[in-house]
């Protein structure tokens, strides 16, 4: 397998790009703090007239990931537009069963509004709708597993918002609405995801950004390797790999090696984005 190219900035390959498509947590903040080399290589790219996608497996709509930005004082100069998981899991939601049990912290909430849906227990459920754990600082996937059992008895198909497995808070793992999603599969349960490495996220950024059926358009940033990387490859788009990310404590300096065991490719790598 080839090894991916290092560079030094992303001003060394923007020329070749119409768009970027950026992935948010891991890459432009760790939750607690912004990257503020990120923001300036983003609002360069802007600059130069490159059109900034931010691609997030947040299970919120763009307005919550952009006021939690806002919070973090990310400059609304360094991207064009966002497009969320949260916002693809809308469309399941609002075409889906009515009464649903909801998964998640109540900071999630956000997803269902405007949609017309009813919250009820489990017993009642016709759907589940996971968007994270109830309280992911201190939970893991296990403390779930006699849920998890009990739903799949009654075989409820269930749609989760945020593919990601875990991502970095500050310098602590937390687990998200992923996790939840592998282990009711793993029970044979129906799952649908709305997120990243999944094409309608890849989609709805192309029509945002105008790149729809040019792949070769458009450059994808992430440090997710079952994500980010996984997705843009599926998609056809190049990959820059932010290799301090989610998986820093599993890449060595063996990169070409670590993704082609997994049948991945990433045309560019990068410690962080700058």
């Amino acid at each position: 397998m080839t090894a991916p190219e290092a560079i030094a900035d992303l001003g060394t390959v923007v020329p070749r790009y119409e768009a970027i498509f950026c992935d948010v947590w891991g890459v432009i903040h760790d939750g607690v703090e912004k990257h503020a080399a990120a923001e300036a290589a983003l609002r360069q790219a802007r600059q130069a007239g490159r059109t900034v996608v931010l691609l997030t497996n947040s299970p919120r709509p763009l307005e919550g990931v952009a006021r939690q930005l806002d919070s973090l004082s990310f400059s609304r100069e360094a991207y064009d537009r966002i497009v969320t998981s949260g916002d693809v899991t809308r469309d399941l939601i609002a075409s889906g069963p009515r009464r649903l049990f909801h998964i998640g912290p109540e900071r999630n909430k956000d997803i269902f509004t405007g949609i017309e849906v009813d919250f009820v227990g489990e017993a009642e459920a016709e759907t589940i709708v996971a968007t994270g754990l109830f309280d992911d600082e201190t939970e893991t996937p296990d403390d779930y597993a006699e849920l998890l059992a009990r739903l799949r008895e009654r075989n409820l198909p269930m749609v989760c918002a945020n593919p990601d497995v875990v991502v970095h808070r500050g310098a602590k793992l937390i687990f998200c609405a992923g996790a939840l999603a592998k282990a009711y599969g793993a029970e044979g349960g129906a799952v649908a995801m709305a997120g990243k490495p999944y094409r309608p996220i890849y989609d709805l950024a192309a029509r945002e950004a105008g790149t729809a059926g040019r792949p070769t358009a458009v450059l994808a940033i992430g440090d997710g390797l079952h994500t980010d990387i996984r997705g843009a490859n599926d998609y056809g788009v190049d990959v820059l790999l932010i290799a301090e990310g989610v998986h820093r404590d599993e890449l060595g300096a063996g990169i070409g090696e670590a993704l082609g065991a997994q049948g991945l490719a990433a045309r560019y790598v990068m410690p962080t984005l700058r």
